[in-house]
């Protein structure tokens, strides 16, 4: 097996929904991310696939995010929590369809403060 990672980075704000409809304060952070491909095989250039291509697709998805507020846009606009996991697993959702087989998403991790990491590995 072989794998690559590309980062990204997006600095926004979030509201997690708590217990009774309310909402914890409003506060921001430059979320980290790391987006991780595999393959058992290499392609015609013996790669997993271009590294450059990779963080394109990644920073497309995080730049729709940059300096926005996540409760505000979709899924995580009415009943989706916009927490780290969440977050993490909706960069998969969009990144995966997008990788050229026969790699694959691993995992993506998500980092919202130092030390505290959210990973998504999508089945």
């Amino acid at each position: 097996m072989y794998a690559i990672e590309v980062h990204a980075t997006f600095c926004a704000t979030h509201q997690l929904r708590l217990p009774g409809d309310k909402l914890e304060p409003q506060h921001g952070h430059d979320w980290w991310v790391t987006a991780r491909v595999a393959s058992q095989q290499l392609d015609a250039l013996e790669t997993v696939m271009d590294f450059h291509v990779l963080e394109r697709m990644l920073k497309e998805i995080c730049d729709c995010w940059h300096c926005r507020h996540l409760n505000d846009i979709a899924p995580f606009d009415h009943t989706i929590n916009p927490s780290a996991e969440r977050v993490a697993q909706r960069i998969a959702e969009l990144l995966a369809p997008k990788i050229p087989p026969p790699a694959k998403l691993l995992r993506v991790s998500l980092t919202e403060a130092p030390g505290c990491v959210a990973i998504y590995m999508p089945e």
